[in-house]
């Protein structure tokens, strides 16, 4: 399953499973240089895979790419990026 990418001030990650949205996790951008991730959600058939920590990793890839920090708002994304500090450091807010 391949991870796509919405761009936009109201954007997300998602993946698609026979044209139907299956896992996603949206974003706003309120200011030059911030992203707020605001919600991660996974079908069910989807759960147990690792998809919502793939999302995860690919907003933050597109974060550092942009140069942004991150404001994880979502409680997904809060939980894991809390958790490993370490990792994420250089775009948490």
């Amino acid at each position: 399953m391949q991870i796509q990418h919405s761009e936009g001030p109201q954007g997300a990650f998602y993946i698609e499973d026979e044209g139907r949205r299956v896992a996603e996790m949206t974003y706003s951008v309120p200011a030059p240089g911030k992203m707020i991730i605001d919600h991660t959600e996974v079908s069910k058939a989807f759960e147990g895979r690792g998809i919502g920590r793939q999302l995860l990793d690919a907003a933050v890839t597109y974060a550092r790419s942009q140069q942004w920090k991150v404001i994880p708002v979502c409680p997904y994304a809060h939980a894991v990026m809390m958790k490993n500090k370490d990792k994420f450091a250089d775009v948490l807010l």
